[in-house]
């Protein structure tokens, strides 16, 4: 082999490799840029509710409202 020729071969692979690293740079800028994205994109949302229970509704009701020891009979 003659010096031109292994130049050539090595001045044609650092174009390859370059071409690759390139491509896997800007893809990783992508990836970076995404998950930034994703991560400011995430939110918190909160949900308030209420509900009124009317307690003779309830099972066991005489507890809460205090004849479990006797307090409100109608007999």
């Amino acid at each position: 082999m003659q010096a031109k020729e292994l130049l050539h071969i090595l001045k044609t692979q650092n174009k390859r490799m370059f071409i690759a690293w390139l491509i896997t740079f800007i893809a990783f800028i992508g990836l970076l840029g995404y998950t930034i994205w994703l991560l400011n994109d995430i939110g918190s949302a909160e949900v308030i509710s209420t509900q009124e229970i009317d307690s003779s509704d309830i099972e066991y009701s005489d507890i809460i409202n205090g004849d479990y020891y006797g307090e409100n009979q109608t007999d």
